[in-house]
């Protein structure tokens, strides 16, 4: 009988995770799928561990080749599939009971060409959030495109998703042989695809193996590896200005803000000459749009500006930096009759360095937070209390101006300070007789910077809401 989904599993030497991963397989709550296992020449007990399985139970298959790499394993496990939709797993990864049940039930509601599902990091046997997905999957959306919800262009695994095998073969998709196969493959499925499914749940739990002589941390900034990379970005950058250029801005970001992390862990190793290292480096950009480049944010900027210039030992103090100050690092005011916003780093007007001042522009990074933290009922009015400021400047909002808009109407409120950030206001009720739900609106001015924004709810990521004769929180109406 021809199974409704088969799971292809590529088994190179990972004889400590094995178990755990196919155990996770044989625990899916959809029954009618096959699991086709390609030993890619281990020399661990890898594929004893297999043969096990495939011994015990009927829906595993176990096929084996010589060591050619994890895309030629694939590819041997596509031809000996039978099922109507495909999946991929890797040996060391784990997969939840239910994420083959609901991949696949949603394409055969929706009829897309593929379904993909959010991800966890499973480190030390606990699940963190993968930062490579954490920016696209906080909505479910069906029937879906890249080109429409461009935030796809993040999702470049293969193996948090389930394909229909005929979109497979009539796109053409193959994986290349190399370590990072699957990134191309990724980026033509979404692409080539009709429409995607975005189902929101975590489907794919991806294990990070971080201990070792052989580790991936380390092997990512060795130099083939990272010339390997770069011919991928190469790849995917090609396909895309042929089939998708509206894509490229948005991967080239995401290259910075990935992948050149590699580049800068290799130049902090490096013992012997850099030389090799600098020119990949010098490639790889030179392989990116030079628009991202210049949006990169301001740190980033820094680090290319150094890579650039070949100036190692700056580059390791500012990523030094970065690892102790990143989420801290301030952005201030320079200048007296023109004021601009710089990042707070080193080398900023280093008389040595010389780096441009475009190169800390950090004016666009900043944005307005703020909140409302009670709303309290008088009997006559609502007293609003809250706080405003800019994040990573530490300096108190020079003035803040705060209205109620319902988008028809505009409804000023007298606005009051309260110590560095806190603001107070209240709101008659009476004004509000017509229209609504009305939201919050913050503008906040402070040395030549003007930010507008809403007001959030607490610490909630959703709007604040008020409505007559009560306030609501997250769209829910919450009377007094």
């Amino acid at each position: 009988m021809i199974p409704l989904l088969s799971v292809v599993v590529p088994i190179y030497n990972v004889e400590p995770y094995l178990t755990e991963c196919l155990k996770s397989l044989a625990a899916q709550t959809l029954d009618d799928m096959e699991v086709v296992l390609v030993d890619d020449g281990s020399v661990d007990g890898s594929r004893r561990i297999a043969a096990d399985f495939a011994a015990m139970d009927e829906r595993f298959v176990l096929l084996g080749q010589r060591n050619l790499g994890p895309g030629p394993a694939r590819n041997q496990g596509i031809r000996q599939a039978r099922g109507a939709f495909l999946a991929f797993a890797d040996g060391d990864d784990v997969v939840p009971p239910g994420a083959y049940e609901l991949l696949a039930g949603s394409l055969a509601e929706t009829g897309s060409d593929l379904a993909c599902g959010a991800v966890r990091r499973l480190v030390d046997g606990e699940l963190e959030e993968s930062i490579l997905h954490e920016k696209v999957f906080r909505r479910p959306e069906l029937c879906t495109h890249v080109t429409d919800k461009q935030v796809l262009v993040r999702d470049r695994t293969v193996w948090n998703k389930v394909y229909r095998r005929d979109f497979w073969e009539r796109a053409g998709l193959a994986f290349p042989a190399g370590i990072y196969e699957d990134v191309p493959v990724a980026m033509q499925a979404h692409v080539l695809a009709t429409s995607v499914d975005m189902v929101g749940e975590v489907v794919y739990h991806w294990r990070r193996r971080e201990e070792g002589a052989d580790s991936i941390t380390q092997r990512r900034s060795e130099l083939p590896n990272l010339a390997e990379r770069l011919a991928a970005i190469r790849a995917v950058r090609a396909f895309l200005d042929e089939r998708a250029p509206e894509l490229l801005d948005g991967f080239d970001a995401l290259v910075l803000e990935k992948d050149t992390v590699f580049l800068f862990q290799a130049l902090e190793r490096c013992e012997g000459d850099p030389g090799p290292v600098l020119e990949l480096g010098r490639a790889w950009l030179a392989a990116l749009g030079p628009h991202v480049l210049a949006s990169a944010p301001s740190l980033r900027r820094l680090e290319l500006h150094l890579l650039r210039r070949g100036l190692i030992t700056e580059l390791c103090t500012v990523r030094e930096f970065r690892r102790g100050r990143e989420d801290i690092a301030r952005v201030v005011p320079r200048g007296l009759r023109t004021t601009n916003w710089y990042g707070d780093y080193p080398f900023f007007r280093d008389r040595r360095l010389r780096i441009p001042d475009e190169v800390f522009d950090a004016r666009d990074e900043l944005k307005l937070i703020a909140r409302v933290e009670e709303c309290e009922w008088t009997g006559a009015e609502y007293r609003v209390r809250g706080s405003v400021g800019v994040h990573r400047v530490d300096r108190k909002v020079a003035k803040v101006d705060m209205w109620l808009s319902d988008g028809h109407r505009r409804v000023p409120l007298e606005t009051r300070r309260r110590g560095r950030h806190g603001v107070t206001t209240v709101i008659d009720p009476r004004r509000l007789e017509d229209g609504g739900p009305w939201r919050l609106q913050v503008r906040a001015e402070m040395r030549g910077l003007v930010l507008k924004g809403w007001c959030r709810d607490g610490d909630a990521n959703s709007a604040w809401r008020f409505s007559v004769p009560g306030w609501s929180r997250s769209g829910m109406d919450m009377p007094q």
